[in-house]
């Protein structure tokens, strides 16, 4: 058993898949901004989103902030595939190309190394014709509790 007696013992990947359904299910911004989780392992997830209209900014490119919130999606998602409750201590991004209506861009997440309560992630985003918008590295810290232990408090 793990560290709740009443969930079963899961193989790494198994739990990084539980794990990503469980935050998903509550994480009401990456669903309002129409992300999707493609894909999760340990210390990985891809995470997809369409820039919409409403998306734009002023100069008719998709706004650097969602373009952000694509690249902390997917980082939340990588560093929490272990089942344990991991929040952000830092990130920084760089844009380099402009996201366009229409654009379904991609966000990869990989883990570069993690220690037992910190770990680094490299996170670049993606236009569907393989351009890269931007690149992202964050930094997580592990606290309290667990991922799937949360949702199922709440449920």
């Amino acid at each position: 058993m793990n560290d709740h007696g009443d969930l079963p013992p899961m193989d790494p990947q198994s739990l990084a898949e539980a794990a990503g359904l469980a935050m998903f299910t509550r994480d009401r911004a990456t669903q309002a901004l129409g992300m999707e989780l493609a894909a999760i392992g340990p210390g990985y997830a891809r995470m997809t989103m369409q820039v919409r209209p409403e998306m734009l900014n002023g100069h008719g490119t998709c706004h650097g902030g969602f373009i952000f919130a694509l690249a902390d999606s997917a980082f939340a998602f990588a560093c929490n595939s272990y089942n344990q409750n991991t929040v952000a201590s830092g990130c920084s991004i760089e844009y380099l190309s402009p996201g366009r209506e229409g654009d379904v861009l991609q966000a990869e997440a990989v883990e570069q190394v993690r220690s037992r309560k910190t770990g680094v992630y490299d996170i670049t985003v993606t236009s569907q014709d393989g351009t890269c918008i931007a690149v992202f590295r964050g930094k997580s810290f592990q606290i309290n509790g667990d991922v799937i232990g949360a949702a199922m408090d709440k449920g």
